[in-house]
């Protein structure tokens, strides 16, 4: 074993607009910290929903009011999202890690991620983004080939644009990566998934698709064989309700057992369950794994085994 981890942060670390991400950072920051602290060589990937949401809607908006200016891709929005939540991300870490007599360089890389174009995804979308549109509007956006759904949540209570989430196959900056997490540098990548690109012979092209983080999280504790995938949320441990219907906490299970709660449909689709199977690829790829969900707050307590859902 290496004392690699890669941690996920969810969505809960950043909030939904650009003064309330800069500040909900620092307690991201706290929680890397305390792994750096402890001498685990620290790899961060991250959510991204909201914030390329909020950038799609004002490139969006933009491309209405300035005709020369067209709608951006997708991908586009992607790698802004990384961007921005990375120099806040890195930032709020290198003054914590400073604070704390630290010196401890911190690196964001914009980061591509090879998703297959046969993926059945792209025939079954799941992923609602961005503004909410009109009846004409979403008409309109169906024309171009794009797909569209009624958000019934009373905050949306409208259409809007929904892609498909495709599997991560490789990631081409994996080796720039590893070089900087082998200098001693806490490495940010793959935030919001990475950007979905499929390859055509010398030419990365963006596909119109957001990778869920979970799955791409652990293709990256895989190339990087870490000894540990960290997925941090907001909660200290997985939970779901028994047959008497009492809630009961996800403590340490291995594979068979995650799978058997799985094949018993106790986890949430769109939430719970990919992290759970995002654990199980990471674990069942190679030898002395160890994939741990918890709180963002209790991050050195659930590496260190005190507390959290831990599959191995």
């Amino acid at each position: 074993m290496n004392n690699k981890v890669v941690v996920a942060l969810g969505r809960n670390a950043f909030g939904r607009t650009f003064p309330e991400q800069k500040e909900m950072v620092k307690q991201a920051a706290k929680a890397i910290a305390d792994l750096a602290e402890a001498r685990y060589e620290v790899v961060i990937t991250h959510s991204n929903g909201p914030q390329i949401g909020l950038i799609q809607t004002a490139m969006t908006e933009y491309s209405r009011i300035s005709a020369s200016h067209t709608v951006a891709p997708m991908s586009v929005c992607g790698a802004m999202s990384q961007g921005y939540i990375g120099y806040d991300l890195q930032n709020a870490i290198r003054s914590e890690l400073l604070n704390r007599g630290i010196y401890k360089p911190v690196s964001t890389i914009i980061t591509q991620v090879r998703v297959d174009p046969f993926d059945r995804a792209f025939h079954n979308p799941t992923k609602i983004i961005g503004r909410v549109m009109s009846r004409d509007e979403a008409e309109s956006e169906e024309r171009k080939g794009n797909y569209v759904t009624f958000d019934s949540r009373p905050q949306y209570n409208g259409y809007r644009r929904i892609v498909a989430s495709p599997m991560p196959i490789d990631i081409y900056e994996i080796d720039a990566i590893r070089t900087l997490v082998d200098a001693g540098q806490l490495v940010i990548a793959a935030g919001g998934g990475g950007i979905p690109v499929l390859d055509q012979r010398t030419q990365l092209k963006g596909a119109s698709a957001i990778i869920e983080k979970d799955f791409t999280a652990a293709k990256l504790a895989d190339m990087l064989d870490a000894s540990y995938l960290l997925i941090l949320t907001a909660g200290d441990y997985l939970t779901y309700t028994d047959s008497d219907g009492n809630e009961q906490n996800v403590g340490e299970i291995s594979v068979n057992e995650a799978e058997k709660l799985i094949a018993e449909g106790h986890f949430g689709p769109t939430t719970t369950l990919p992290k759970v199977q995002a654990s199980l690829n990471f674990v069942t790829a190679g030898s002395g794994r160890t994939a741990i969900i918890t709180d963002l707050g209790r991050a050195r307590d659930g590496i260190e085994g005190r507390v959290g859902t831990v599959i191995r």
